[in-house]
């Protein structure tokens, strides 16, 4: 059966092959609210679907609108086989009990790099940046994040409340996703604040980042764990 959990889930965790991301619109917080209990209330009633499904955790957007869905896989296969069996009954209570959910978005991805505080605390907020670009290219989506990893080791003021970023590039080339964990909302709101563009300083190594040849958008998005679920 399904159990919840408090615990914010483990990104590095090697058994992971096939993580997945997805978004909801519900439209407000309370729609919100509901669609977390409906979720619960449709996993915890069955039996687990898979071994190979390690965790499954949700988080509430702070714009009260959206719902992020993160899912560890084993594998692709092992996802595609939920879908044929298990998944449609659980999508079919949810939308009962919350009518009109908007499903945005679903992403493949595979965790690149991660760096993380070696006194981390545990988060008080998830910050998930969604980088585009122009087509696919898995070797862009691979230089750009470690460019990242050179700024990041070049800052000169890092900021004390970022506590880990996990760099996921998608399947199809196009995206890559940082899912990462902040001490509080406030602490990255004030490190979007501080100098520079984002939360890094005005250095050349983030300027470079910022003006990727072939980036067309980043889109910047907190949330809060609200629910996870576990065999």
């Amino acid at each position: 059966m399904a159990r919840r959990t408090e615990q914010h889930p483990d990104l590095t965790d090697p058994r992971i092959g096939a993580p997945f991301f997805s978004t909801w619109r519900v439209g407000s917080p309370e729609r919100q609210r509901q669609a977390v209990e409906a979720i619960a209330r449709a996993w915890e009633r069955r039996p687990w679907p898979a071994g190979d499904l390690l965790g499954y955790h949700v988080y509430a957007g702070h714009d009260g609108d959206t719902l992020l869905h993160y899912s560890q896989w084993r594998s692709e296969r092992a996802y595609e086989a939920f879908v044929k069996t298990h998944r449609q009954e659980r999508v079919d209570e949810i939308d009962t009990a919350v009518p009109g959910i908007e499903r945005v978005w679903l992403g493949r991805y595979r965790r690149y790099r991660s760096a993380r505080r070696d006194d981390a605390p545990v988060p008080g907020c998830v910050v998930i940046v969604d980088v585009h670009f122009d087509g696919p290219d898995a070797q862009r989506q691979r230089a750009w994040v470690d460019a990242v990893f050179e700024a990041l080791e070049s800052e000169p003021e890092p900021h004390p409340g970022g506590i880990s970023a996990h760099f996921h590039l998608s399947t199809d080339g196009t995206r890559v996703l940082n899912y990462a964990e902040w001490e509080s909302a406030r602490a990255h709101i004030d490190a979007l604040a501080a100098p520079g563009d984002g939360v890094g300083s005005a250095t050349e190594q983030w300027k470079r980042v910022q003006n990727w040849p072939g980036l067309s958008e980043s889109v910047v998005r907190r949330y809060d764990h609200v629910l996870g679920l576990v065999p």
